[in-house]
């Protein structure tokens, strides 16, 4: 049976970030997950997943100026040292949240850089993030974007992430595979995701076009939650999708998912 987590960077938004833990806890997810739990006291984000007995699925490393749409860290010649704090910030509080997975984002360097200057620094910036967190227990992982939101994006496909993967022979890395992502970028999940599932440490989800929840686009989510159980996938299946109603309202593939195997 599949593991949900609901990713409270999306989900919950009519409540304050704390809040939305125990809302996950209410609507019946397994695990909360967050792309940047950094503005937080992490003894009080502790403190509300043990309250609820919610255990946190994955987190990011921070990514610098990404989500204000700069290029980021980690795959940005010169920006070493910048991607070097970030890791001491995320350790601090991996430390503290046990995150299942730590996600990587590659950035998206800009076109005065070279790709094999990025893809060397990322390799680097990858076995530095390994150092740093593979003595906690966490597994690392990084992810394809799709190009089309996020243009420039260095790492945009699955098999582009598996060449990267398999190259690192001397760490443990897999892929965050987001069905959203990689339906804009591949367009064919069913084929697609049976042929990397075992380099895959967490999965994410939301409908495309919008990035709403299931129901809304043309991703069959029935179908896809059937294929990803029936392929033994062990993580947490990531409901990172922005509601266009009450998230409450939008959980009709939970129930629906939870019933199926009862």
């Amino acid at each position: 049976m599949l593991k949900f987590s609901a990713n409270i960077s999306t989900l919950f938004r009519e409540f304050q970030l704390l809040e939305r833990i125990s809302e996950s806890a209410k609507a019946g997810f397994d695990a909360i997950e967050i792309q940047f739990p950094y503005e937080e006291n992490p003894e009080k984000f502790r403190a509300e997943l043990d309250a609820h007995q919610l255990p946190l699925a994955l987190m990011n490393v921070p990514a610098g100026d990404f989500m204000e749409g700069g290029q980021g860290l980690a795959a940005v010649p010169g920006r070493e040292s910048e991607f070097e704090y970030a890791l001491i910030q995320a350790r601090e509080y991996a430390e503290i949240l046990q995150p299942r997975s730590l996600n990587v984002l590659a950035g998206r360097p800009g076109s005065e850089h070279s790709v094999d200057s990025c893809q060397k620094v990322f390799c680097s910036n990858l076995r530095r993030a390994y150092a740093v967190t593979h003595d906690l227990g966490i597994q690392l992982v990084t992810e394809p974007a799709n190009t089309i939101d996020l243009p420039g994006f260095f790492l945009h496909g699955s098999q582009q992430t598996i060449d990267l993967i398999d190259s690192l022979t001397d760490i443990e890395l897999s892929m965050q595979y987001d069905l959203y992502h990689m339906q804009v970028m591949e367009a064919d999940l069913i084929s697609g995701l049976p042929a990397v599932i075992e380099k895959t440490g967490h999965i994410q989800f939301s409908d495309v076009p919008n990035r709403t929840q299931p129901g809304l686009g043309v991703i069959n989510f029935d179908q896809i939650f059937e294929l990803i159980d029936s392929l033994g996938y062990e993580g947490y299946v990531g409901a990172e999708y922005f509601p266009t109603v009450h998230t409450s309202e939008t959980l009709e593939w939970l129930k629906a998912r939870r019933q199926a195997w009862d």
